[in-house]
């Protein structure tokens, strides 16, 4: 299979409208990959890489970009994949170089369609309708198996690539291996989004409420006296968290699967920012010194097997009785059930005054969907929002190319004059949106240099945000979190724009911390 098929569905899936559609194209071009192509071709059109991460920042991409290209593709798909296997194995001196030209040698012999399509897959860009749940359908379709066989098998492997190639290569027989395993870490349930209680109500009826805790997610399984700790991306981080292995292990649960978050909390029960959380997470070295300055504390909020009893096909409710039977209350996420507006409201608030997130929803109904972003579970975290003034802008790539894309964040300083950064966001905007600001930038210009363009000060934007966090890269100390575009204020003067002891005031709310001193002065 050459890159091109890839790069011609891609096209084909982004202009067409309907799911059938989109299942029916991806699954013909199923059908025709090799055994060795399958798992490449499910992560290229679901907009990633197998190998994940592979040192290459955005200014190697665009240098490693040619000014021509093939006339004709002629890349072999493997041969492409083997490429960013060099990429990614290269290390030590000189291998900036090396990367470079591997990859600017990749990008020279593909056409200017499959280099579009390259640099959008390195830089995450590659957004063509491929969503997991469409794509999950349509290796159903090309193996001829329904949707939910193939579902609970990628939930149980982790990896629908590898249950992909099992069920094409070998057919439904080999997807018996496949079953939810202690030390086999399962994909985990994601959430939706609701504006608020009410809406999350109205969509669920009685509902189960649980603080949305803003740590690290984390699957724990355990057998015996052997304790594993899984990462939201399943990797084992067990060496950097020996806290949730040492209370783990005292359960009297021969066996377990149980799936929430790991959270720093101060010595007044209040939630650490989500940095000093990860601070420790993850981590292999100086665990023990760290563990000492900065312990976490493990919350739970579901389980998937008890001594051999499998769990994700029964409803919220089931699973949450066993949990409290086999967890001690203090390890378990504050939670409700409620049908009432009312009651759901107080303890959002509740949450918020106890620096929390928000809150989830869940239907008690659900089973668990491993690996699957529903409604199901919903997720309430009331935004807040900004009045910043835009200073410089970006140029998009990959789909955006062309367009005035990444805006650069301030606030006003009203004690020294100017403005403080607080970061940037490309998220929000409509194509309208984009190509309005794109000629209002530009008539703003004052100097640019390859990727930026610097603006006047005059354009206000709202930005909504769920949170701020210490940066050690901007010189107020603050960066926004989850930042995205709410609307233009062309009512609004730069000088009427939100000051930066705003910006202060509130993370003192939200933490119940000083902000950090910056280098403002």
């Amino acid at each position: 299979m050459r890159l091109e098929d890839l790069v011609t569905t891609s096209a084909a899936v982004t202009r067409v409208a309907g799911r059938r559609e989109k299942i029916e194209r991806l699954a013909d071009l199923l059908k025709r990959a090799g055994p060795d192509e399958v798992g490449i071709a499910i992560a290229y059109l679901s907009g990633r890489l197998p190998q994940g991460r592979i040192g290459l920042g955005g200014s190697l991409i665009r240098q490693a970009k040619p000014d021509v290209a093939a006339d004709a593709p002629t890349l072999p798909l493997r041969e492409v994949h083997d490429a960013f296997d060099r990429i990614a194995q290269a290390g030590g001196a000189g291998s900036t170089a090396q990367k470079l030209a591997i990859l600017r040698d990749l990008l020279a012999r593909a056409t200017r369609d499959e280099q579009d399509f390259l640099v959008r897959l390195l830089f995450g860009e590659l957004r063509q309708g491929a969503l997991e749940g469409v794509m999950l359908e349509a290796v159903g379709r090309a193996a001829g198996m329904s949707a939910s066989t193939i579902r609970r098998a990628a939930m149980a492997a982790g990896d629908l690539a590898t249950v992909a190639r099992a069920a094409l290569v070998e057919g439904e027989h080999a997807l018996a291996r496949f079953m939810v395993q202690i030390f086999q870490p399962v994909r985990p349930m994601l959430a939706d989004s609701a504006e608020g209680v009410e809406a999350a109500l109205g969509q669920l009826g009685e509902a189960a409420l649980e603080y949305k805790l803003d740590g690290a997610r984390i699957q724990v399984h355990k057998a015996g006296d052997e304790v594993k700790v899984f990462s939201r991306n399943l990797r084992d981080v067990t060496p950097a968290v020996p806290e949730v292995v040492e209370v783990v292990r005292t359960l009297p649960a021969r066996e377990l699967i149980l799936d929430g978050e790991v959270i720093a909390l101060r010595p007044d029960g209040r939630p650490q920012p989500f940095q000093q959380t990860m601070q420790r997470f993850g981590r292999k070295l100086e665990v023990d010194r760290l563990r000492g300055e900065l312990p976490l504390t493990p919350f739970f909020f579901d389980v998937l097997d008890v001594d051999g009893e499998p769990l994700i096909d029964e409803p919220q409710s089931r699973r949450f009785d066993t949990l409290v039977r086999v967890v001690p209350a203090p390890l378990i996420v504050p939670h409700i059930v409620a049908a009432d507006g009312g009651r759901a409201e107080a303890f959002l608030d509740e949450a918020m005054r106890q620096g929390h997130e928000g809150v989830m929803a869940k239907s008690r109904e659900a089973a668990y969907a491993a690996g699957s972003r529903g409604s199901a579970w919903l997720k309430i975290k009331p935004a807040r929002t900004l009045d910043l003034v835009v200073f410089a802008v970006e140029w998009g790539s990959g789909r955006r190319r062309g367009w005035l894309s990444n805006l650069h964040l301030g606030a006003r300083d009203a004690v020294q004059g100017g403005f403080v950064m607080l970061g940037k966001t490309f998220k929000g905007m409509t194509d309208e949106m984009l190509a309005w600001q794109t000629e209002k930038f530009l008539q703003l210009e004052i100097s640019r240099d390859d990727y930026t363009v610097y603006v006047r000060l005059e354009v206000v934007v709202e930005i909504a945000f769920n949170d701020l966090q210490v940066s050690p890269v901007y010189p107020g100390g603050l960066a926004l979190r989850f930042a995205r575009v709410k609307r233009y204020r062309p009512d609004k003067l730069a000088s009427e724009a939100d000051t930066f002891a705003t910006v202060q005031q509130i993370y003192r709310q939200m933490t119940g911390l000083e902000p950090p001193a910056g280098r403002l002065a």
